[in-house]
Formats: C-alpha cells, structure tokens, sequence
C-alpha cells in the first residue's frame, strides 16, 4: 500500500512539474524565440531601408536570417558578402541604378551599405515579379536569368506560387525558409 502511495506522489509531482515547465516556457517562449532562433540586429536599419523601399521589414530580416544569421563578415565560397550576401557584380549593378558614386566591392562589407543595397534589389525584384515573393526569393537566390528562363520553360506566370516546382533544390529551400521566416517575424516583431 505504500509503494502505491509513493508512486501516486511521484506521479502527481512529476505531473505538477511539467505544468509549470511548459508554463514557465509558454511565458518567455518569445522572448527566446526572439535573442536565439529569430533575432533581429540592425533593427533601425532594417525598418529604415524596408519604409524606404516600400519591403516589408520581416521579408528583409528573413532574408538577411537565411543568408547570414546577421554575420557582418559573412561571406560564401562564391564570392558574395555582407548581411545580405550579394555578390560584388551584383553590387555594381545595383550601385549603378541607385546612382552611388565609386562603389568598390568591399563596400558590400559595411553593414549599412549591404542592407541598403540588399533591400533596394529586393524591392526592386518584388517590382519586377508584381509582387511575387516566390519568384523574387527565387531570383534573390538563383538569380533573374534563371527565374525568367522557368517562366519562359515551364509556363509560368507571375502568379506563381508552387515553391515545389522550383527546379533547383537549394533555391526550393531557400525560398521555403525564407517565406516562414518572415512569417514569424511578423508574429514575434509585429512588423
């Protein structure tokens, strides 16, 4: 008799105790969502440029989250750079049609000049795909040529939105991850 009371006390504290674990985490559930799986560093800059090229500020921080993880120095085997991973070629275009003087490729390593210029482009491929997040993510990832060479390959038109028909696996992922991202910085940022 008393090894089943001892049971039921155990049972009961073990009970007790997981309720107020999960209460204590559903508390401070999104402040920890917050400091470790979804930060946002740069938060002025990245409201800023995003008001300014009328993005919504949680796509550019999902975007800078995938590509970086908000490393300043981040940088990929291809040769991109900063925050928001754009290659040098890609920063002179864009330096071109943002009227920026002397642009030279190191500046892609300055955190400001990286988001400023990453959210231009990515306003600028929302402009160019009407809106499309799925063809601009795309385009950010794989690059204009390639999405304008599916539209033309598979039919598609700028209403596309079957992320599982992009036929490169990492430009599929990419895109996916990107899309929730956003979705909860929306939720943990109210953007």
């Amino acid at each position: 008799m008393r090894r089943r009371n001892n049971t039921k006390v155990k049972i009961v504290a073990a009970i007790l105790v997981a309720c107020f674990s999960a209460s204590y985490f559903f508390t401070w559930k999104d402040d920890v969502m917050r400091k470790i799986v979804y930060p946002l560093q740069y938060d002025y800059m990245v409201r800023q440029y995003a008001y300014e090229n009328h993005v919504d500020p949680a796509l550019v921080a999902a975007v800078i989250l995938v590509e970086s993880k908000f490393d300043r120095s981040a940088s990929s085997h291809r040769g991109a750079s900063g925050l928001m991973q754009i290659m040098p070629d890609t920063g002179k275009w864009i330096a071109e049609k943002m009227g920026m003087e002397n642009f030279r490729p190191a500046q892609l390593n300055d955190v400001q000049t990286n988001i400023r210029m990453g959210t231009w482009y990515l306003a600028y491929l929302l402009k160019e795909y009407d809106g499309n997040e799925v063809l601009a993510l795309a385009a950010y990832n794989a690059g204009r040529g390639h999405v304008d060479s599916w539209m033309d390959e598979y039919g598609w038109d700028k209403n596309f939105k079957k992320i599982e028909e992009i036929p490169f696996t990492e430009t599929r992922e990419y895109v996916r991850i990107v899309l929730l991202n956003e979705r909860q910085y929306k939720k943990l940022y109210n953007f």
